[in-house]
């Protein structure tokens, strides 16, 4: 693995990346990408390897992703992680006339949804990780999964189309309250001494989207402790090679009555902590004798990871947003990318 060039690391790197957070599948294309291209590629970053100096690579690269969807929620996670230990307080000394078992409020319940959804997939991610990455992190069988990942996505368009009705309701919601922040603002602001206009539009934005946010969240919490622990279960299939961690955590939301933009928060904020626990577990792979002659091709492939992550997350937090555009455009990427794949390392 010392072979790993600077070049090698920074294309696995910068696609990690987006497509960790793009409904395709990172380590699908973690696999794919050496079997295409072949030759030292197919030979140094093997995935499925029982002791693979190409795992210690990607463990950093999540690290990284994980820490540019922390930045970019920081807002949300500073009010999430307060809102946690003001919960373990309340469990300590419960108010009068309250339960000492019950979270109080949206960010506490959201705070507990989010560490109860991370439980199944962190045990099976302990108990089978290593099973399913030598059994099925195999080229073809990476390129029919990703087949059935744009399959799901179709399936959750469908669930769109069925649930616009309730897509409209909040998306009108949502425009009420982005009206009545501005006007606030606005009327805040022609109190402003010269020069205001643009700091007042900043912090305009600034405060509709954390409106919108907190909107969110209570619509999330009302699907319950169970629905969050289910949706998170649905992580574990993220194990397999070519199924989207956001991909399948979105449809399901939505099946479970969550408009797009919803399901995808949570997904957002469900994943962040579970790739970062991952990453966390097997960050010794870097400081052995695995990331040994590699952990400069590790720091930059992180950082242009990290840098692809926060990029695509800006991307899609407004690409969801729009109720126009659809996750057709990726279902047909991973059905034309995963077929095509199977079929070229089939004949090849």
């Amino acid at each position: 693995m010392s072979h790993l060039t600077y070049g090698e690391a920074g294309v696995v790197g910068l696609i990690q990346g987006i497509t960790e957070l793009f409904p395709l599948s990172s380590l699908g294309h973690n696999v794919l990408i050496p079997a295409l291209i072949g030759g030292s590629w197919a030979k140094d970053l093997n995935v499925s390897a029982p002791e693979s100096p190409y795992l210690a690579y990607i463990v950093g690269l999540h690290v990284a992703t994980a820490i540019a969807m922390i930045i970019y929620f920081w807002r949300d996670w500073v009010r999430i992680i307060a809102a946690f230990f003001a919960s373990l307080r309340h469990f300590a000394a419960p108010e009068p006339g309250t339960s000492r078992w019950e979270p109080q409020g949206t960010d506490q319940t959201l705070a507990w949804m989010i560490l109860l959804g991370t439980i199944p997939v962190g045990i099976a991610g302990v108990a089978l990780e290593h099973l399913f990455r030598v059994a099925f992190s195999k080229p073809i069988p990476t390129a029919l999964f990703l087949f059935a990942n744009g399959l799901i996505l179709l399936g959750g368009e469908r669930l769109r189309r069925r649930g616009a009705d309730v897509q409209a309701a909040q998306e009108a919601a949502d425009q009420e309250v982005a009206v009545q922040q501005r006007a606030a603002v606005a009327a805040g602001g022609r109190a402003a001494v010269g020069g205001g206009r643009h700091s007042s539009g900043q912090r305009a934005l600034k405060q509709q989207q954390a409106s919108l946010a907190v909107a969110s969240d209570r619509r999330l919490v009302a699907v319950g402790y169970v629905t969050a622990i289910g949706l998170g279960a649905m992580q574990i299939l993220a194990l397999l090679p070519g199924i989207s961690r956001d991909g399948i955590v979105m449809v399901s939301g939505m099946f479970r009555g969550l408009s797009r933009q919803d399901a995808a928060r949570f997904s957002f904020l469900l994943s962040a902590p579970v790739i970062l626990a991952a990453g966390a577990l097997k960050i010794g792979d870097l400081t052995g004798p695995l990331g040994a002659g590699i952990r400069g091709q590790v720091l930059f492939g992180s950082v242009l990871s990290g840098i692809g992550a926060y990029l695509a997350l800006r991307f899609l937090v407004r690409y969801l947003s729009d109720a126009t555009r659809t996750l057709t455009p990726f279902a047909i990427y991973c059905l034309v990318v995963g077929l095509g794949s199977a079929v070229y390392l089939s004949v090849r």
